[in-house]
Protein backbone atom coordinates (compact mmCIF):
# COMPACT_ATOMS: atom_id res chain seq x y z
CA UNK A 1 0.00 0.00 0.00
CA UNK A 2 1.43 3.40 -0.71
CA UNK A 3 0.94 5.84 1.56
CA UNK A 4 0.83 9.71 0.62
CA UNK A 5 4.01 12.17 2.45
CA UNK A 6 2.72 14.50 4.71
CA UNK A 7 3.61 17.77 4.02
CA UNK A 8 6.97 19.39 5.23
CA UNK A 9 6.06 21.93 8.16
CA UNK A 10 6.79 25.39 6.87
CA UNK A 11 9.78 26.95 9.23
CA UNK A 12 8.27 29.60 11.75
CA UNK A 13 8.49 32.83 10.78
CA UNK A 14 8.93 35.79 13.14
CA UNK A 15 5.57 37.68 13.03
CA UNK A 16 5.98 41.41 11.42
CA UNK A 17 7.05 44.35 13.34
CA UNK A 18 3.49 45.56 13.13
CA UNK A 19 2.24 42.38 14.87
CA UNK A 20 4.75 42.02 17.38
CA UNK A 21 5.81 43.43 20.73
CA UNK A 22 7.10 46.62 19.48
CA UNK A 23 4.15 48.25 18.42
CA UNK A 24 2.62 48.48 22.47
CA UNK A 25 6.04 50.16 22.94
CA UNK A 26 4.98 52.72 20.20
CA UNK A 27 1.77 52.92 21.54
CA UNK A 28 3.32 53.82 24.95
CA UNK A 29 5.56 56.31 23.64
CA UNK A 30 2.90 58.45 21.79
CA UNK A 31 1.30 58.35 25.18
CA UNK A 32 4.18 59.78 26.71
CA UNK A 33 5.01 62.17 24.45
CA UNK A 34 1.52 63.14 24.02
CA UNK A 35 1.21 64.49 27.67
CA UNK A 36 4.71 65.58 28.04
CA UNK A 37 3.85 68.02 25.18
CA UNK A 38 0.63 69.05 27.00
CA UNK A 39 2.50 69.83 29.93
CA UNK A 40 4.75 72.08 28.49
CA UNK A 41 1.84 73.78 26.31
CA UNK A 42 0.23 74.35 30.25
CA UNK A 43 3.59 76.18 31.30
CA UNK A 44 4.80 77.72 28.06
CA UNK A 45 4.72 81.62 28.38
CA UNK A 46 5.77 84.95 26.40
CA UNK A 47 8.35 85.86 29.16
CA UNK A 48 10.81 86.16 26.30
CA UNK A 49 9.64 88.89 24.14
CA UNK A 50 7.94 91.01 27.14
CA UNK A 51 11.23 92.25 28.40
CA UNK A 52 14.19 94.07 27.36
CA UNK A 53 17.29 92.41 25.72
CA UNK A 54 19.55 92.50 28.81
CA UNK A 55 17.46 91.53 30.90
CA UNK A 56 15.84 88.42 28.52
CA UNK A 57 19.56 87.16 28.12
CA UNK A 58 20.01 87.09 31.91
CA UNK A 59 16.23 85.29 32.68
CA UNK A 60 17.30 82.47 29.58
CA UNK A 61 20.64 81.90 31.19
CA UNK A 62 18.68 81.30 34.60
CA UNK A 63 16.56 78.58 32.45
CA UNK A 64 19.53 76.75 30.84
CA UNK A 65 20.93 76.47 34.18
CA UNK A 66 17.97 75.02 35.70
CA UNK A 67 17.65 72.55 33.17
CA UNK A 68 20.48 70.91 34.04
CA UNK A 69 18.70 70.16 37.77
CA UNK A 70 16.93 67.36 36.37
CA UNK A 71 20.01 65.44 35.28
CA UNK A 72 21.23 65.69 38.56
CA UNK A 73 19.09 63.00 39.59
CA UNK A 74 18.81 61.16 36.84
CA UNK A 75 22.60 60.25 35.85
CA UNK A 76 23.76 59.11 39.51
CA UNK A 77 20.35 57.89 40.76
CA UNK A 78 17.92 56.77 38.26
CA UNK A 79 20.45 55.00 35.87
CA UNK A 80 21.82 52.99 37.87
CA UNK A 81 18.30 52.21 39.64
CA UNK A 82 16.91 50.76 36.49
CA UNK A 83 19.55 48.56 35.86
CA UNK A 84 19.44 47.23 39.17
CA UNK A 85 15.67 46.61 38.62
CA UNK A 86 15.93 45.74 34.84
CA UNK A 87 13.85 42.42 35.36
CA UNK A 88 11.37 44.91 36.08
CA UNK A 89 11.44 47.84 33.96
CA UNK A 90 7.78 47.17 32.61
CA UNK A 91 6.81 48.39 36.04
CA UNK A 92 8.95 51.13 36.10
CA UNK A 93 7.88 52.26 32.68
CA UNK A 94 4.14 52.40 34.08
CA UNK A 95 5.17 54.04 37.13
CA UNK A 96 6.78 56.75 35.41
CA UNK A 97 3.85 57.70 33.75
CA UNK A 98 1.47 57.30 36.25
CA UNK A 99 3.30 59.30 38.54
CA UNK A 100 3.24 62.35 36.13
CA UNK A 101 -0.20 62.02 35.76
CA UNK A 102 -0.56 62.23 39.25
CA UNK A 103 2.18 65.24 39.49
CA UNK A 104 0.34 66.68 36.46
CA UNK A 105 -3.61 66.53 38.39
CA UNK A 106 -1.68 68.22 41.60
CA UNK A 107 -0.04 71.17 39.15
CA UNK A 108 -3.72 72.12 38.04
CA UNK A 109 -4.71 73.05 41.28
CA UNK A 110 -1.18 74.12 43.18
CA UNK A 111 0.23 77.46 43.83
CA UNK A 112 2.92 79.79 42.72
CA UNK A 113 4.61 78.09 45.47
CA UNK A 114 3.85 74.49 44.83
CA UNK A 115 4.11 74.64 41.25
CA UNK A 116 7.66 74.51 40.74
CA UNK A 117 8.51 71.54 42.56
CA UNK A 118 6.09 69.29 40.93
CA UNK A 119 7.17 70.51 37.60
CA UNK A 120 10.66 69.24 38.81
CA UNK A 121 9.45 65.87 39.59
CA UNK A 122 7.64 65.98 36.09
CA UNK A 123 10.72 66.55 34.72
CA UNK A 124 12.97 63.88 36.48
CA UNK A 125 10.11 61.59 35.74
CA UNK A 126 10.05 61.93 32.46
CA UNK A 127 14.04 61.62 31.97
CA UNK A 128 13.95 58.63 34.42
CA UNK A 129 11.16 57.04 31.45
CA UNK A 130 13.33 57.87 28.43
CA UNK A 131 16.33 55.84 29.85
CA UNK A 132 14.10 53.05 30.75
CA UNK A 133 12.38 53.12 26.94
CA UNK A 134 15.86 53.18 25.31
CA UNK A 135 16.91 50.48 27.60
CA UNK A 136 13.66 48.69 26.71
CA UNK A 137 14.27 48.85 22.50
CA UNK A 138 16.64 45.93 22.02
CA UNK A 139 14.65 43.50 23.62
CA UNK A 140 11.55 44.25 22.02
CA UNK A 141 12.95 44.61 18.59
CA UNK A 142 11.84 43.11 15.29
CA UNK A 143 13.86 40.88 13.17
CA UNK A 144 12.92 43.07 10.07
CA UNK A 145 14.06 46.30 12.07
CA UNK A 146 17.47 47.71 12.63
CA UNK A 147 17.78 49.46 15.56
CA UNK A 148 18.24 52.77 13.65
CA UNK A 149 14.90 52.18 11.82
CA UNK A 150 12.93 51.30 15.68
CA UNK A 151 13.80 54.09 17.29
CA UNK A 152 13.25 56.60 14.16
CA UNK A 153 9.66 55.09 14.65
CA UNK A 154 9.67 55.51 18.13
CA UNK A 155 10.76 58.93 17.45
CA UNK A 156 7.99 59.59 14.56
CA UNK A 157 5.21 58.62 16.27
CA UNK A 158 6.66 60.80 19.00
CA UNK A 159 6.64 63.61 17.24
CA UNK A 160 2.69 63.10 15.72
CA UNK A 161 1.40 62.52 18.84
CA UNK A 162 3.08 65.11 20.69
CA UNK A 163 1.94 67.69 17.99
CA UNK A 164 -1.26 66.59 18.01
CA UNK A 165 -1.37 66.59 21.89
CA UNK A 166 0.42 70.49 21.64
CA UNK A 167 -2.34 71.57 19.35
CA UNK A 168 -5.16 70.70 21.51
CA UNK A 169 -3.37 71.84 24.26
CA UNK A 170 -3.14 75.15 23.04
CA UNK A 171 -6.80 75.37 22.14
CA UNK A 172 -7.69 74.52 25.70
CA UNK A 173 -5.15 77.59 27.38
CA UNK A 174 -7.06 80.09 24.64
CA UNK A 175 -10.20 78.95 24.85
CA UNK A 176 -10.33 78.40 29.13
CA UNK A 177 -6.97 77.98 31.24
CA UNK A 178 -3.95 75.64 31.52
CA UNK A 179 -5.94 74.04 34.69
CA UNK A 180 -8.02 71.98 31.74
CA UNK A 181 -4.36 71.09 29.76
CA UNK A 182 -2.63 69.94 32.62
CA UNK A 183 -5.99 68.00 33.47
CA UNK A 184 -5.81 66.11 30.26
CA UNK A 185 -1.97 65.56 30.59
CA UNK A 186 -3.20 63.51 33.80
CA UNK A 187 -5.57 61.63 31.56
CA UNK A 188 -3.32 60.68 28.68
CA UNK A 189 0.01 59.89 31.05
CA UNK A 190 -2.40 57.35 33.17
CA UNK A 191 -3.47 56.08 30.10
CA UNK A 192 0.00 55.33 29.38
CA UNK A 193 1.41 54.21 32.23
CA UNK A 194 -2.04 51.44 31.54
CA UNK A 195 -0.36 50.89 28.18
CA UNK A 196 2.99 50.10 29.97
CA UNK A 197 1.57 47.04 31.58
CA UNK A 198 0.57 45.84 28.25
CA UNK A 199 4.04 45.31 26.95
CA UNK A 200 5.11 41.70 26.80
CA UNK A 201 6.85 39.59 29.07
CA UNK A 202 10.01 39.87 26.50
CA UNK A 203 10.49 43.46 27.86
CA UNK A 204 11.65 41.92 31.11
CA UNK A 205 14.39 39.52 29.99
CA UNK A 206 18.05 40.34 28.40
CA UNK A 207 18.26 41.11 24.56
CA UNK A 208 19.46 38.61 22.77
CA UNK A 209 22.70 38.33 21.62
CA UNK A 210 21.90 39.01 18.12
CA UNK A 211 22.53 42.66 18.40
CA UNK A 212 26.33 42.83 18.40
CA UNK A 213 29.12 42.76 20.68
CA UNK A 214 29.31 44.23 24.57
CA UNK A 215 31.38 46.69 25.66
CA UNK A 216 33.84 45.45 28.17
CA UNK A 217 32.63 45.27 32.00
CA UNK A 218 32.52 47.95 34.64
CA UNK A 219 30.50 50.61 36.11
CA UNK A 220 31.59 53.33 33.98
CA UNK A 221 33.67 52.15 31.28
CA UNK A 222 32.54 53.15 27.76
CA UNK A 223 34.39 51.81 24.38
CA UNK A 224 36.81 54.06 22.06
CA UNK A 225 33.99 53.68 19.47
CA UNK A 226 31.28 54.42 21.28
CA UNK A 227 33.34 57.67 23.19
CA UNK A 228 34.25 58.78 19.95
CA UNK A 229 30.83 58.73 18.60
CA UNK A 230 28.79 60.64 22.10
CA UNK A 231 31.91 63.23 21.44
CA UNK A 232 30.46 63.48 17.93
CA UNK A 233 26.72 64.08 19.10
CA UNK A 234 27.72 66.27 21.78
CA UNK A 235 28.88 68.33 18.79
CA UNK A 236 25.64 68.49 17.16
CA UNK A 237 23.74 69.33 20.03
CA UNK A 238 25.98 71.92 21.19
CA UNK A 239 25.26 73.42 17.99
CA UNK A 240 21.47 73.27 18.37
CA UNK A 241 22.15 74.94 21.67
CA UNK A 242 23.74 77.48 20.26
CA UNK A 243 21.77 78.23 17.06
CA UNK A 244 18.73 78.08 19.34
CA UNK A 245 19.53 81.09 21.30
CA UNK A 246 21.95 83.02 19.43
CA UNK A 247 19.78 83.48 16.70
CA UNK A 248 16.83 84.07 18.66
CA UNK A 249 18.54 87.19 20.47
CA UNK A 250 19.71 88.39 16.67
CA UNK A 251 16.87 88.20 14.83
CA UNK A 252 14.79 89.89 17.63
CA UNK A 253 17.70 92.48 18.28
CA UNK A 254 17.39 93.34 14.32
CA UNK A 255 13.61 93.47 14.51
CA UNK A 256 12.47 90.08 12.87
CA UNK A 257 10.23 89.53 15.95
CA UNK A 258 7.97 86.60 16.30
CA UNK A 259 7.51 85.72 12.85
CA UNK A 260 11.18 85.66 11.54
CA UNK A 261 12.28 83.19 14.92
CA UNK A 262 9.18 81.31 14.33
CA UNK A 263 10.60 81.09 10.47
CA UNK A 264 14.23 79.29 12.00
CA UNK A 265 12.34 77.73 14.54
CA UNK A 266 9.86 75.94 11.80
CA UNK A 267 13.12 75.11 9.80
CA UNK A 268 14.71 73.30 12.69
CA UNK A 269 11.45 71.27 13.23
CA UNK A 270 11.53 70.28 10.20
CA UNK A 271 14.90 68.92 9.27
CA UNK A 272 14.40 66.99 12.52
CA UNK A 273 11.16 65.85 11.30
CA UNK A 274 13.04 65.03 7.96
CA UNK A 275 16.17 62.99 9.51
CA UNK A 276 13.25 61.10 11.37
CA UNK A 277 11.85 59.80 8.56
CA UNK A 278 15.34 59.35 6.63
CA UNK A 279 16.23 57.26 9.79
CA UNK A 280 13.36 54.99 9.30
CA UNK A 281 13.67 54.23 6.23
CA UNK A 282 17.63 53.12 6.32
CA UNK A 283 17.68 49.94 6.25
CA UNK A 284 21.26 48.25 7.09
CA UNK A 285 23.16 51.56 7.35
CA UNK A 286 25.92 51.45 9.82
CA UNK A 287 25.10 53.83 12.66
CA UNK A 288 28.91 54.98 12.27
CA UNK A 289 28.47 56.31 8.96
CA UNK A 290 25.38 57.83 9.76
CA UNK A 291 26.68 59.90 12.24
CA UNK A 292 29.40 61.13 9.53
CA UNK A 293 26.97 62.00 7.17
CA UNK A 294 24.92 63.94 10.03
CA UNK A 295 27.82 66.05 11.29
CA UNK A 296 28.96 66.98 7.78
CA UNK A 297 25.44 68.07 6.82
CA UNK A 298 25.22 70.43 9.91
CA UNK A 299 29.05 71.61 9.26
CA UNK A 300 27.75 72.24 5.76
CA UNK A 301 24.98 74.03 6.39
CA UNK A 302 26.81 76.17 8.92
CA UNK A 303 29.22 77.47 6.40
CA UNK A 304 27.04 78.35 3.97
CA UNK A 305 24.89 80.57 6.60
CA UNK A 306 28.10 82.14 7.38
CA UNK A 307 29.53 82.55 3.93
CA UNK A 308 25.79 84.49 2.93
CA UNK A 309 24.29 85.49 6.60
CA UNK A 310 20.60 86.01 5.81
CA UNK A 311 17.42 85.14 7.04
CA UNK A 312 17.40 82.42 4.31
CA UNK A 313 20.72 80.87 4.92
CA UNK A 314 19.99 81.40 8.64
CA UNK A 315 16.93 78.94 8.24
CA UNK A 316 19.11 76.50 5.87
CA UNK A 317 21.48 76.45 9.13
CA UNK A 318 18.68 75.58 11.69
CA UNK A 319 17.83 72.95 8.92
CA UNK A 320 20.90 71.31 8.66
CA UNK A 321 21.07 71.73 12.63
CA UNK A 322 17.82 69.96 13.15
CA UNK A 323 18.52 67.24 10.37
CA UNK A 324 21.83 66.38 11.74
CA UNK A 325 20.60 66.21 15.13
CA UNK A 326 18.47 63.88 14.53
CA UNK A 327 20.27 61.70 12.65
CA UNK A 328 23.27 61.83 15.01
CA UNK A 329 20.73 60.73 18.08
CA UNK A 330 19.94 58.09 16.37
CA UNK A 331 22.70 56.46 15.25
CA UNK A 332 23.91 57.37 18.84
CA UNK A 333 21.15 55.17 20.81
CA UNK A 334 21.79 52.42 17.90
CA UNK A 335 25.11 51.91 19.32
CA UNK A 336 24.88 52.07 22.38
CA UNK A 337 21.40 49.85 22.64
CA UNK A 338 23.71 47.45 20.92
CA UNK A 339 26.67 47.29 22.58
CA UNK A 340 26.16 47.95 25.68
CA UNK A 341 25.68 44.88 28.15
CA UNK A 342 21.87 45.02 29.22
CA UNK A 343 23.00 45.40 33.58
CA UNK A 344 24.88 48.71 32.57
CA UNK A 345 22.83 50.22 29.48
CA UNK A 346 20.41 52.37 31.78
CA UNK A 347 23.72 53.97 33.80
CA UNK A 348 24.94 54.52 30.04
CA UNK A 349 22.13 56.40 28.87
CA UNK A 350 21.66 58.25 31.59
CA UNK A 351 25.28 59.40 31.91
CA UNK A 352 24.90 60.49 27.96
CA UNK A 353 21.41 62.13 28.44
CA UNK A 354 23.29 64.17 30.77
CA UNK A 355 26.08 64.92 28.43
CA UNK A 356 24.08 66.08 25.97
CA UNK A 357 22.01 68.49 28.37
CA UNK A 358 24.92 69.86 29.46
CA UNK A 359 26.08 70.20 25.87
CA UNK A 360 22.95 72.39 24.65
CA UNK A 361 23.19 74.31 27.75
CA UNK A 362 26.86 75.35 26.75
CA UNK A 363 26.50 75.61 23.44
CA UNK A 364 23.18 77.87 24.49
CA UNK A 365 25.31 79.94 26.87
CA UNK A 366 28.15 80.94 24.12
CA UNK A 367 24.92 81.54 22.15
CA UNK A 368 24.20 83.94 24.54
CA UNK A 369 27.13 85.35 25.09
CA UNK A 370 28.57 86.31 21.85
CA UNK A 371 27.99 89.58 19.91
CA UNK A 372 25.06 89.28 18.02
CA UNK A 373 26.90 89.65 14.95
CA UNK A 374 25.06 86.99 11.97
CA UNK A 375 28.69 86.36 9.98
CA UNK A 376 30.50 85.87 13.33
CA UNK A 377 28.41 84.11 14.93
CA UNK A 378 27.63 81.50 12.43
CA UNK A 379 31.15 81.43 11.18
CA UNK A 380 31.90 80.20 15.27
CA UNK A 381 29.36 77.08 14.66
CA UNK A 382 30.97 75.98 11.03
CA UNK A 383 34.56 76.15 12.68
CA UNK A 384 33.13 74.44 15.79
CA UNK A 385 31.44 71.59 13.73
CA UNK A 386 33.94 70.89 10.97
CA UNK A 387 36.51 70.71 13.47
CA UNK A 388 34.43 67.98 15.01
CA UNK A 389 33.46 66.39 11.90
CA UNK A 390 37.18 65.96 11.18
CA UNK A 391 37.87 64.67 14.93
CA UNK A 392 35.15 62.19 14.65
CA UNK A 393 36.09 60.57 10.91
CA UNK A 394 39.83 60.87 12.00
CA UNK A 395 38.79 58.47 15.16
CA UNK A 396 36.91 56.28 13.12
CA UNK A 397 39.21 55.25 10.84
CA UNK A 398 42.09 54.81 13.61
CA UNK A 399 39.82 52.83 15.17
CA UNK A 400 39.20 50.66 12.03
CA UNK A 401 42.41 50.30 11.51
CA UNK A 402 43.37 48.60 14.66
Amino acid sequence: MTGRRSPATPPRRPLPWHRGGFVPLVRLHASHTAGDALVAVSLAGSLFFSVPVGEARGKVALYLLTSMLPFAVVAPLIGPLLDHVRSGRRTALCVSLVARGVLAWLMAGSTSLTLYPLAFGVLVLSKGYGLARSAAVPRLLPEELSLVEANARLTAAGVLSGSIAAGIGAGLVAISSPTWSLRLAAGVLVVGGLLALRLPDAVNSPAAARHGRSAPAGPTHLAAHLRAALLGVVALRMLTGYLTMFLAFLLRSEGGGTAALGIVIAAGATGSMVGTGLGAGLRGRAPEALLTVAMSLAATAAAVAAWDFSLVTAAVAALGSGLGGSLGKLSLDAMLQRDVDDDRRGQVFGRSETALQLAWVAGGGVGIALPLRGGLGLGVAAVGMLVATAATVTSARRLAHR
